[in-house]
């Protein structure tokens, strides 16, 4: 599935398996373990999206929202404030993942790549927790 995000890249809904640190999240904000993945080609490219922006320190909030056409579809946005204490944080790379707890639940075991290919380039997410999604790739339901 694929969601158009960022600028000139792409998100899909798909995803594989990675390590994971929450040893550098912060001390007040919930581990992610390994119930999110990153890998580590979709961290690079959350890298040079973030120094190209100017603001290396800042975060990548990964979600979910209600819209779509068939309910859901995944946020993916620049986070500069620091994560609420209810926050899960994944660190990948020197790169920082925020998720909310509510979010968090449905996105428990997604691996967050990165892909190019003919169709283009994007993220990928691969959510075990999705019932299927909509022919326009851009909205998912659990």
């Amino acid at each position: 599935m694929h969601a158009h995000a960022m600028s000139s890249s792409t998100m899909s809904s798909s995803t594989k398996s990675s390590e994971s640190s929450a040893a550098a999240a912060s001390a007040t904000a919930p581990s992610v373990a390994a119930s999110l993945v990153v890998t580590s080609r979709a961290a690079k490219v959350m890298r040079e999206q973030l120094a190209r922006r100017g603001t290396p320190q800042a975060a990548i909030r990964l979600g979910i929202r209600g819209g779509g056409c068939t309910g859901y579809s995944y946020l993916f946005e620049f986070e500069d404030r620091e994560p609420r204490a209810s926050d899960h944080v994944l660190v990948k790379d020197g790169v920082r993942v925020v998720v909310d707890p509510k979010s968090m639940l449905l996105l428990k075991g997604t691996e967050v790549d990165f892909e190019t290919g003919m169709r283009g380039h994007g993220f990928k997410f691969t959510n075990p927790n999705t019932q299927g999604s909509c022919g326009c790739g851009e909205s998912i339901t659990f």
